[in-house]
């Protein structure tokens, strides 16, 4: 994360993120597949690192082997065809507002007031001991008989499919594939992301 300055002189904390030019690899129709969708694929990856049936649809398109390849539903992009690039520009203005979709960073297996803000006791007096950041009492007794699913107690945190909505593009840097995006994006530094235009 960094900070732009708007024409007001405001302090605009922003995320700068790398976006490589996605090839079209792969058209779905109704008429073929059953619905409409384009398969896009980015960073580029060693052929010997990729099976004979994915070497031989990367081919298809024209491509070398690519890292990662996501599939968009209900997006034709005009113009393009199997094999093309899309770029920053093709796809995204400044202004825009997007999704983000990436793995939020996990912090390991955390108690409850770490994972689910509970408060805890929080008063060291009247015989509590070591019970300040305890879970407390997790059902009834002998009716229901059981603890209730869902209940919120100590376990991994973090590491899960995470959705950032309604950020808005700050800037956009053509010449060296970045974009500013307001806000914060879920992951780790180098995580790769789905980034989904809402207009």
């Amino acid at each position: 994360m960094t900070s732009i300055f708007d024409e007001l002189g405001r302090s605009i904390p922003v995320t700068a993120i790398e976006i490589e030019p996605c090839t079209i690899t792969q058209i779905k129709t109704v008429e073929t597949d059953g619905y409409n969708a384009v398969q896009i694929a980015a960073f580029d990856k060693k052929s010997k690192r990729v099976s004979k049936a994915l070497q031989g649809h990367f081919s298809k398109a024209g491509v070398g082997p690519k890292k990662v390849v996501k599939e968009i539903r209900d997006y034709q992009p005009e113009g393009l065809g199997l094999g093309d690039e899309l770029t920053i520009e093709d796809v995204f203005q400044i202004g825009d507002l997007i999704s983000i979709v990436g793995v939020s960073k996990g912090t390991g297996f955390t108690g409850v007031v770490k994972r689910h803000n509970f408060r805890g006791v929080g008063d060291a007096t009247h015989g509590q001991h070591n019970r300040e950041r305890a879970p407390g009492s997790i059902g009834q007794a002998s009716d229901p008989s059981r603890v209730f699913k869902g209940m919120k107690m100590a376990g991994r945190s973090g590491n899960k499919r995470t959705k950032i909505q309604n950020l808005s593009i700050a800037r956009i840097l053509p010449e060296s594939n970045m974009m500013l995006v307001t806000g914060s994006v879920p992951g780790p530094k180098g995580a790769y992301l789905e980034i989904y235009n809402k207009s």
